[in-house]
């Protein structure tokens, strides 16, 4: 999985999230994030990288990729908490249902797998 990715697919991942969560669903937070990893339902799945102390999600990537779930990381757990809409920081969310970000999502996917 990539660890440094691009500014534009950040901002994908950031819409991608307020899409689902207002049409589909999606997981907050690591034990949330990690059930639904385990469980085979997370589409796509984002972490802080500003995370302290950083043990709290470096289980999700070897997790993701154990499972085959594309994990993409984002510079900022308050911008990860605003994209989810929860008013404040979170530091891992997993897109479980689409909804109408079917498209974004499959986008991002075909992009971090390249």
């Amino acid at each position: 999985m990539a660890d440094e990715i691009s500014k534009e697919i950040v901002d994908k991942i950031y819409e991608a999230i307020e899409v689902a969560k207002s049409t589909g669903k999606i997981k907050k937070g690591t034990n949330e994030v990690t059930k639904a990893i385990e469980k085979g339902t997370a589409k796509i799945v984002t972490y802080a990288k500003d995370v302290n102390p950083p043990e709290i999600t470096m289980h999700i990537p070897l997790l993701c990729e154990e499972k085959g779930i594309s994990c993409a990381p984002v510079p900022s757990k308050e911008e990860l908490g605003a994209a989810a809409g929860i008013g404040v920081s979170t530091v891992s969310v997993a897109i479980t249902e689409e909804g109408e970000a079917t498209k974004l999502v499959k986008e991002i996917n075909e992009k971090l797998k390249k």
